[in-house]
């Protein structure tokens, strides 16, 4: 197939496929399927060989967030039925990323809902961050407590945060369709700041909100204009109470185009595999592992994952391994200069001007959310498997052992 070889070729090179080349591959055929995961897996083990880097969630605040986010289960107005606490102490979030760090994490994402940390609120995290590493030599922290002010991302990094996650999570275009309380452009400004303080960047998107083929592209565009270090693909978890509840538009099959696309357009940046996957990918998890080279273990935020001991089985029994603490992650090139998905790190000079939706970030603006595009596509609405959305009532902020 001659797209699959152009694009394998590009991704060796790091170089940036077209919009067409990206599009073509998620209207990929099921017949086609296993060729497009084994072009987009020689790219993965170009970079990241067979290791998968475990990441685990520590949700330090839950519920009652004042943003209007359609696809959380912690907005204003939710009627989802789950946890809700105000923030762990620095002793109890440590503990609970112990549970995470004994199980064969790696890194350990903070995360709190609200639109944005107070001074005071960084200050927590800050004593957090720290009561870890002091119990954890070589622990990596990432910090996710939504839109940063002035001068936060540097005091988060002097207390010893290593990354900073915010998400885009959809398409300029379509964000505001999305979200009201707060601007793409916010989310934008809070992932430049973390890049600037020195920070490694984490964002990502979340899949299966109704967007078109053409809105996976620009926001997946934009991340690599973005030049994130890791990018995190969430599959929707419909939450009932949430306005999403209803849309289950996501077969494992489509989760798999997905993220190869994702791994061909940001060839060696970490790929990691989020919330959703045990929903909507189903039994065909180790297939994604081909795609992607990090997961998340155990529970996430609100809902709970499939257990740590079968995500440790199914990487190994996929032919992968766990990713050792003293091993690093990102490719030389890139780890060296904490450089993006490629764009200022040696890839093809014309990176830059084809990496589309960047305006925000220095990079061209394209045919990316113009208004004479095709209408977008939309494949049929899957089933709907509520029997496998489980709401989280273990770990952080309950007296129930967590999942790792």
């Amino acid at each position: 197939m001659d797209l699959l070889n152009t694009l394998l070729d590009k991704g060796l090179r790091r170089e940036l496929p077209t919009r067409d080349e990206a599009l073509a591959v998620l209207a990929t055929s099921d017949d086609e399927l296993l060729d497009v995961v084994a072009a987009a897996g020689k790219v993965r083990r170009q970079w990241f060989g067979r290791r998968v880097k475990l990441n685990y969630l520590v949700n330090l605040k839950s519920g009652l967030c004042p943003e209007d986010c359609s696809y959380c289960s912690q907005r204003l107005g939710s009627k989802a039925e789950i946890l809700k606490y105000t923030w762990l102490k620095p002793d109890q979030a440590s503990e609970a990323a112990a549970a995470g760090l004994a199980g064969g994490a790696k890194r350990v994402c903070l995360v709190a809902s609200g639109r944005g940390p107070t001074d005071r609120d960084v200050d927590r995290v800050s004593d957090t961050i720290k009561a870890i590493k002091d119990q954890n030599e070589g622990v990596e922290v990432c910090a996710c407590l939504g839109l940063l002010s002035d001068g936060q991302a540097e005091r988060l990094r002097d207390a010893g945060a290593d990354a900073y996650n915010h998400n885009l999570n959809t398409s300029e275009g379509t964000y505001g369709d999305i979200t009201t309380t707060h601007t793409y452009a916010d989310r934008v400004d809070t992932v430049q700041k973390a890049h600037a303080a020195g920070l490694s960047a984490c964002s990502g998107l979340i899949a299966g909100m109704g967007e078109s083929d053409e809105d996976l592209v620009d926001v997946v565009y934009a991340l690599r204009a973005l030049d994130p270090d890791s990018v995190p693909v969430n599959f929707l978890i419909p939450f009932e109470g949430t306005p999403l509840a209803k849309e289950w538009n996501l077969t494992p099959q489509r989760c798999l185009r997905i993220l190869a696309m994702v791994r061909f357009v940001c060839p060696d940046v970490e790929v990691r595999i989020a919330g959703g996957r045990e929903v909507h990918l189903r039994t065909m998890q180790p297939l994604a592992l081909h795609l992607a080279n990090s997961i998340f273990l155990g529970d996430y935020l609100t809902s709970e994952g499939q257990a740590g001991k079968a995500d440790l089985d199914m990487i190994a029994d996929a032919g992968f391994e766990v990713e050792g603490t003293g091993e690093v992650t990102l490719p030389e090139h890139r780890a060296a200069a904490h450089a993006g998905c490629g764009s200022h790190a040696g890839a093809d000079a014309d990176a830059g001007a084809d990496a589309g939706c960047g305006s925000h970030a220095g990079g061209g603006c394209g045919p990316c959310g113009s208004a004479d595009r095709e209408p977008p596509r939309k494949e049929p609405v899957s089933e709907a498997r509520t029997d496998l959305v489980s709401v989280r009532r273990r770990g952080a902020g309950t007296d129930l052992a967590p999942n790792a």
